[in-house]
């Protein structure tokens, strides 16, 4: 397949470093520091699977690529995909299509609206990673995985071909029953576990022993739990359990993105995660004590950082 990797930090890195590694043929789309250090040196990815170089590679800002990419894996942060859409969609042939693997369960209906839904997979990832320096990808965490489908969750030839291609390239891949509860449970865990640890300022192995900031966390995670089965979406009966488990699973000195972005002064996902839970239980009528706590705790620090920037 030919692809096209939207946003080349810490997902877009990795997943299309080991695509093009295996023989893809890949398209990294990036800007500034990042762009030049790719044409330079090309991607360096350290993993504790194994390090890997991809070098030469294909890099562009976008500006002169053919609008001929069969997928863009878009990896960008949950806050700049409606401003990338326009730019994705240059990107894409005919029959293309995106698939986002970030964080939030918002953003496949941004890509539907801007590229029309016949040209979005459901999408998200599995890892923990962290961008080291322009094109130097350091992997420290979890086994990485990425799970897809169609957004009506119907057999297609193209996620059998994507799932063909992500597998050669020999990254976990899955197809789930329903693409809208992976990214449901995907989201009970992200969105708690970043503003739990953004609100406490400490990494994961601090929260989960301490009893007052576990408890929180876990009320947190039952909020969203309860917000997606009030949508009626079919996440499982035990994934609150599932989450505190792979919770568990982490090194101690873990730190969620969204939580090293506002610790470090930097825009984060507050919007896309917490904002999210807010925004759509107020949708419903639905009391979220918890959310509405964390998002006012965090929000002053996030405005202060756009400001300044």
């Amino acid at each position: 397949m030919r692809f096209a990797i939207f946003g080349v930090g810490a997902v877009g890195g990795y997943f299309g470093g080991k695509l093009a590694a295996g023989g893809e043929d890949v398209l990294f789309i990036a800007r500034g520091a990042t762009l030049a250090a790719l044409r330079a040196d090309g991607l360096r990815v350290r993993s504790i699977g194994g390090d890997f170089t991809v070098h030469p590679v294909r890099a562009s800002d976008g500006g002169d690529a053919p609008a001929a990419v069969e997928c863009v894996l878009v990896c960008v942060k949950a806050w700049q995909v409606p401003g990338a859409a326009e730019r994705i969609a240059g990107l894409l042939a005919p029959d293309g299509f995106a698939v986002y693997l970030g964080n939030g369960v918002e953003a496949p209906e941004q890509l539907a609206a801007a590229l029309g839904r016949e040209r979005v997979l459901g999408g998200l990832c599995r890892i923990v990673a962290k961008q080291e320096a322009p094109a130097v990808i350091d992997h420290f965490g979890v086994s990485p995985t990425v799970v897809f489908g169609e957004l009506d969750d119907r057999p297609s030839e193209r996620v059998e071909r994507l799932l063909a291609a992500f597998e050669d390239a020999g990254i976990d891949a899955v197809v789930p029953p329903s693409t809208r509860a992976a990214l449901w449970e995907k989201f009970l865990f992200i969105a708690a576990t970043s503003a739990v640890g953004a609100v406490t300022a400490v990494p994961a192995g601090v929260v989960r022993s301490c009893p007052e900031s576990r408890q929180l966390l876990i009320a947190a995670m039952r909020e969203i739990q309860d917000l997606a089965r009030r949508q009626e979406i079919p996440v499982r009966e035990d994934a609150l359990e599932r989450a505190l488990a792979f919770y568990g699973s982490l090194p101690a000195d873990v730190t969620a993105s969204m939580q090293r972005d506002l610790m470090e002064g930097r825009p984060s996902e507050l919007e896309a995660q917490t904002g999210a839970v807010v925004r759509l239980a107020e949708a419903l009528e639905m009391p979220v004590p918890v959310h509405r706590f964390l998002y006012a705790a965090l929000l002053p620090r996030e405005l202060a950082v756009r400001a300044s920037g």
